[in-house]
């Protein structure tokens, strides 16, 4: 069984609701077994033009999934919790729920559906503190640092809250 670590975001309409629903029906889904999960936190948007905070949150998974059928998995999930993509677009949009695969046990890999790790989870601290609170001595299989590490090296890090603590 593999080890993974998925990011969990919505910015739109019932927020904690849809992370709530996500993790459940991630957990629902066969050869899917949710480990731990982090506490929601409240984060500005990242790089997007959006007034609207988002809710995230990182849990730990085991799997025999591979990792093409659990980004299936997501995505359907995505789809079924009313997420729209729009394929024309490279800009960031409001989500009802965004699923991505941060880390699956220390695989590297890029094809044109997927990258793992994903790309950019050193630059963003609403990934990074969640994680902190779930595996803080995680090594990321490409940089060699702990999250810890990769947390401590960010330069402008976006607000993140507990949730329900945004002042």
């Amino acid at each position: 069984m593999a080890i993974v670590y998925l990011s969990l975001g919505s910015n739109s309409g019932d927020r904690v609701g849809y992370l709530q629903q996500a993790a459940s029906l991630i957990g629902a889904a066969e050869d899917i077994n949710i480990i731990t999960s982090s506490s929601f936190y409240e984060t500005e948007p990242w790089r997007m033009d959006s007034e609207n905070w988002f809710v995230n949150a990182v849990i730990q998974i085991s799997t025999s999934l591979s990792p093409q059928d659990l980004l299936d998995v997501c995505k359907r999930i995505e789809s079924q919790l009313g997420r729209k993509r729009d394929g024309n677009s490279d800009k960031y949009s409001d989500r009802t729920i965004d699923i991505d695969i941060l880390f699956y046990d220390n695989l590297v890999t890029c094809n044109d559906k997927l990258t793992i790790p994903h790309p950019a989870i050193h630059k963003r601290a609403f990934v990074l503190v969640p994680m902190l609170e779930i595996a803080q001595d995680f090594v990321h299989p490409l940089f060699k640092k702990t999250i810890s590490d990769l947390y401590d090296a960010l330069e402008n890090p976006e607000q993140v809250f507990l949730y329900g603590t945004r002042g």
